[in-house]
C-alpha cells in the first residue's frame, strides 16, 4: 500500500507537473495571442501615425500652395490696374503725335528766321584784311574835307542836324533789343560842327585833333545808332581808313563831374566801306580813341565809306567828339 501510494504520489506529481506545464503553455499561448492583438494596436497606432502625420506635411504643404494662390490673386488685380494705365499714357501718346506734328512745323519759323542769319552776311567784311609792311607808305588822304574846316551846312534844313560839307549822316529808329520800355528805341541824334571859339581852352586837345574845328554828335537820355558817311572814288589797291574820336559817354554828374557810363558796351565803334565793313567794338569812355581797319579793291569804283557809332542804353548823355579822319592808298 505504501508503495501504491508512493506510485500514485509519484505519477500524480508527474501529472500535477504535467498538468501544470500545460496549463503553463496555456497561458504562454494565451499570452503570445494577445500580444500580438495587442503588439499590432501599438504598432499600427505607430503607423497609422506616421501617415496622418504625411497627410498633415502634405496637408501644411499644401497650404503655403493655397496660401499662394490667395497671394497670387492680390498680384493678379494689379496688373490690371496697371495694364489701363499705360492704355491711358497711350493715350496722352496718340495726342503727342500732335505736338510732334506742330513741332515739325517749328522748323518753318527757324526757317522764317534765318533772314535775320543771313542778314549779318549782307554787312560783309571784306574777306581777310590786307597785311601791312611793317612801315607802310601811305598816300594822301583822299576823304573830302577831313577835318571840317571847309564849312558846314543843316542837313535837310534841320538845324539840329549841322554836318561839315561833304558828309551826311543817317541814323536807326528800330528797337535797341534790350527791352520793351519807351527808351528802348534808338532816336535821332544831334550834330554840331565847333571850332575853338565855342570850346574852353583846356579842352581842345580832347576834341580838336587837326585845324580848328570838330564834329560833336549826341543825345541826351536816348539811344542812339547812327553813321557818318562821304563817298570816295578809289582805284583798285589796298588803303587804311583811320578815324580820331573822343568817346563823351556819360551816366550822370556828381558835383559837377562827369560820371562815366558802367557798361562796357555803351560806346561802339565799327567801319563802313561800300557794302562791308567791320563788326561793332567797344571803345574807352572820357578819353581819345584812335581806330583804323585795312582793306583792298579790286577795281575802280566809288563808294561809300565812314564810320558807325552807336550807344544802346538811354543815358544821361551818348556822344562823340570826332576829328581828322583819313583814307589813304597803300603805296
Amino acid at each position: 500500500m505504501k508503495l501504491f501510494m508512493n506510485n500514485i504520489t509519484k505519477k500524480a506529481g508527474k501529472s500535477y507537473g504535467l498538468f501544470v506545464l500545460i496549463l503553463a503553455l496555456l497561458l504562454v499561448s494565451c499570452g503570445t495571442e494577445n500580444t500580438p492583438e495587442e503588439m499590432p494596436t501599438e504598432p499600427a497606432t505607430a503607423v497609422a501615425a506616421q501617415p496622418v502625420a504625411t497627410e498633415v506635411f502634405a496637408t501644411w504643404t499644401a497650404v503655403p500652395a493655397i496660401v499662394e494662390e490667395k497671394e497670387v490673386e492680390p498680384t493678379e488685380p494689379p496688373p490690371p490696374t496697371n495694364t489701363p494705365l499705360p492704355t491711358s499714357t497711350a493715350v496722352p501718346a496718340t495726342d503727342t503725335p500732335e505736338p510732334t506734328a506742330t513741332a515739325t512745323d517749328t522748323p518753318e519759323p527757324t526757317e522764317t528766321a534765318v533772314p535775320p542769319t543771313t542778314a549779318p552776311p549782307v554787312a560783309t567784311q571784306p574777306p581777310v584784311p590786307p597785311t601791312l609792311p611793317p612801315e607802310p607808305v601811305l598816300g594822301v588822304n583822299l576823304l573830302p574835307n577831313p577835318s571840317f574846316e571847309e564849312g558846314h551846312y543843316n542837313q535837310d534844313g534841320v538845324p539840329e542836324l549841322q554836318l561839315p560839307v561833304g558828309w551826311r549822316l543817317e541814323w536807326s529808329t528800330s528797337p535797341t533789343g534790350l527791352g520793351s520800355e519807351s527808351w528802348d528805341v534808338f532816336v535821332r541824334p544831334e550834330a554840331r560842327v565847333l571850332s575853338t571859339a565855342f570850346l574852353p581852352p583846356s579842352e581842345h586837345p580832347l576834341y580838336i585833333y587837326d585845324g580848328n574845328n570838330t564834329v560833336k554828335i549826341f543825345k541826351g537820355s536816348g539811344a542812339v545808332d547812327f553813321k557818318l558817311l562821304t563817298d570816295v572814288t578809289l582805284e583798285p589797291g589796298t588803303y587804311v581808313i583811320e578815324a580820331k574820336m573822343f568817346a563823351d559817354t556819360v551816366q550822370g554828374w556828381s558835383d559837377g563831374q562827369k560820371v562815366w557810363a558802367g557798361a562796357p558796351d555803351s560806346a561802339q565803334v565799327r567801319f563802313l566801306v561800300g557794302d562791308g565793313g567791320t563788326n561793332w567794338q567797344s571803345q574807352r569812355f572820357g578819353q581819345i580813341n584812335v581806330h583804323n581797319w585795312t582793306f583792298s579793291i579790286d577795281e575802280p569804283k566809288t563808294i561809300t565809306v565812314g564810320i558807325g557809332l552807336r550807344g544802346i542804353y538811354a543815358i544821361a548823355n551818348n556822344g562823340w567828339f570826332i576829328d581828322d579822319l583819313s583814307l589813304r592808298r597803300v603805296e
